[in-house]
């Protein structure tokens, strides 16, 4: 998945001489927390956040629009050559950044000009939309050795079953590291006899697995 699927293409923006009180209006009547401020041609001269603004603007200020921090220009809080995507980076990548940077926005440029803006929440969405936990659904995570071939057999009782597979999810086995957990999340909230099957040919379910209830 690229940045251009996810990202919104229509960001509210401001221009440097906005002042402090005008960005923090657009971001109340439009319920967002960072606005990129870009020139006449589109280019990205910074990015101001609602912390940028909260930083600068004591709390006992912040319903006082006449005080006089309200009427600074937002070129003098905002982030300056702020980091920025493209719309074709693929957004595993995107969120890698977010993590180590812990930046809670991204704005994209393509051609030099701004074309959209990706945010935490954006990210987090289409993790919750990859996983399908927007639609129903049972989830069973399963202990497999890290082999070729695995996850083919266990497809295969799903498929026996008629269970359309939602998603699927790896990650490494912290007692073993030659062990892999699948995460398959299936169209169906009775999967009882799937997991039955999966225990029948030896495959390690490990949720669900409640105490004292038998599966």
């Amino acid at each position: 998945m690229i940045v251009e699927e996810i990202m919104n293409d229509e960001p509210y923006t401001l221009a440097p001489t906005n002042t402090v009180h005008e960005a923090l209006k657009l971001m109340r009547e439009k319920k967002v927390r960072h606005l990129p401020v870009i020139d006449e041609e589109r280019h990205v001269l910074g990015v101001i956040t609602e912390r940028d603004i909260k930083e600068v603007l004591p709390s006992s200020l912040q319903d006082e629009p006449h005080s006089p921090v309200f009427n600074a220009k937002v070129e003098e809080i905002m982030v300056k050559d702020p980091l920025i995507g493209h719309p074709l980076d693929f957004v595993e990548e995107v969120a890698l950044t977010f993590y180590e940077t812990k930046i809670g926005c991204l704005p994209i440029v393509s051609g030099g000009k701004l074309v959209g803006i990706v945010t935490t929440t954006d990210l987090l969405y289409t993790y919750i939309e990859l996983t399908g936990a927007t639609e129903p659904g049972s989830k069973i995570e399963i202990r497999v050795s890290d082999t070729p071939g695995v996850l083919f057999e266990i497809t295969k009782i799903f498929h026996q079953h008629h269970a359309n597979v939602q998603s699927v999810l790896v990650y490494p086995d912290s007692e073993n590291t030659q062990n892999k957990i699948l995460s398959v999340r299936v169209k169906t909230l009775n999967p009882l006899a799937m997991i039955e099957d999966l225990r029948k040919e030896g495959f390690d379910v490990l949720w669900p697995n409640l105490p004292g209830v038998s599966l």
